[in-house]
């Protein structure tokens, strides 16, 4: 092996860091703007706008999201809000930008600004038509660490790079309160951030402290700020959106837990459902919601029967009246196909009904004993797996593929 002297390392040193920043570091600026956690958030019609979020490590003075059609040079600033908050005894310097008038027909990319300091320019795809394709993650919740989390979710978004959003159907992380879980979930799939908007779901584990008492869901509130329901009180507790061919409601199971913070969430989303999908001129109406419509049979149980859970005694029906083409559960940890059911029967005129699954690595092996209802249930001990869903005008496809990439399962649904 040569050895250099003194003179020649320090040469090949600084011909090598300055190679190394020439690399890095983004056109036309002075300097590198150090963010993380670069992500799109769904707004009520992400075909023409975006949400556009980011965290930092210190205060921002100017910042703001800087867009381009692909192929110009020309540009436009969209002022971010400075969206700062405390949690787990944590500052995090969170800022979002709205990202406005885009043309569906066309593809765009955007960087963040900081006065002569910006990031990479990253792909807002563009959205436009009435065919897409969404990945859909049921719970990630972990215990020690997101290293599952985050291999179920690359090999999703690596097999499916021309999906279009992603939705996480609730139980993000295992404690709603803990910083490191949400730091944790975010870095795994931080590669596929920027350009792939999600769509949350809340689930019961986003409310609960660190000693496991019961708490509004401050951090899933203040890291996802997804549209507004415009009701007072329930603020982006549950919301809705368009995309392509389908409008999506997402809703908030947690009556039991937040009721001594807001009452009457039963009531009130009710309302507010009703007056949401019957507005919409959208061909497909699809619903997200946490916890499942079914109860199960319990092992080692005998007094647990099987029937539906207040969820679907609750809600079923509205999604009967409202002519519901999908609705998709979380909560359990095992995926299971119900097909699609009406009055609380199997009926090809129904909403098409799935438990989701898991994408974490809290597993409750052996506990369900199958329902009566289900047409199609994961191999046991439980595996993670996530789904695909594939829309246009007149068919709506889900399929479940296990986190070894075999294909469990596929249903779809068609219109005249």
């Amino acid at each position: 092996m040569k050895r250099f002297t003194r003179r020649e390392f320090v040469k090949i040193s600084a011909v090598g860091l300055a190679t190394m920043f020439t690399a890095c570091k983004p056109e036309n600026s002075s300097h590198e703007l150090p963010i993380k956690f670069l992500r799109q958030t769904v707004t009520k019609d992400i075909s023409t706008s975006r949400l556009v979020t980011w965290q930092v490590d210190a205060p921002l003075k100017n910042p703001a999201v800087e867009v381009r059609a692909v192929g110009s040079e020309a540009t436009k600033k969209f002022p971010a809000v400075d969206a700062t908050f405390t949690d787990d005894g944590q500052k995090i310097f969170r800022y979002s930008a709205h990202v406005e008038n885009l043309s569906p027909a066309e593809a765009y990319d955007c960087r963040v600004v900081d006065g002569d300091a910006v990031t990479d320019w990253h792909a807002l795809k563009k959205f436009s038509g009435d065919k897409f394709k969404a990945l859909i993650f049921p719970d990630s919740q972990c215990g020690n660490g997101y290293d599952t989390w985050g291999t179920v979710a690359r090999l999703a978004f690596e097999q499916n790079p021309d999906a279009d959003f992603f939705v996480n159907v609730g139980d993000l992380v295992d404690n709603g309160e803990d910083f490191s879980q949400w730091q944790d979930w975010f870095a795994q799939i931080e590669k596929f951030l920027p350009t792939m908007p999600i769509a949350p779901v809340l689930g019961n584990h986003e409310t609960y402290t660190r000693d496991w008492k019961v708490r509004m869901p401050e951090a899933y509130l203040k890291y996802f700020a997804v549209p507004d329901n415009g009701v007072e009180n329930f603020s982006r507790r549950f919301y809705s959106f368009d995309f392509g061919a389908a409008h999506f409601a997402i809703l908030d199971s947690q009556w039991d837990e937040l009721d001594a913070f807001t009452p009457n969430l039963i009531d009130v989303q009710k309302s507010w459902l009703r007056q949401d999908l019957s507005s919409t001129v959208k061909p497909w109406k699809i619903v997200f919601v946490h916890k499942d419509v079914l109860q199960y049979r319990i092992n080692g149980r005998p007094e647990r029967r099987e029937g539906f859970s207040d969820v679907g005694e609750q809600f079923m029906p509205e999604f009967d009246a409202l002519n519901v083409d999908a609705v998709f559960t979380g909560h359990l940890h095992t995926y299971r196909n119900r097909g699609r059911l009406k009055n609380f029967r199997p009926d090809e005129t129904g909403a098409l009904y799935i438990l989701t699954g898991l994408s974490g690595n809290v597993r409750y092996d052996g506990l369900w004993i199958d329902h009566a209802l289900d047409r199609v249930t994961a191999p046991q001990p439980e595996i993670d797996n996530f789904l695909t869903l594939e829309v246009d005008d007149k068919t709506l496809s889900a399929k479940c593929f296990l986190s070894n990439g075999e294909l469990l399962d596929e249903v779809t649904l068609h219109k005249a």
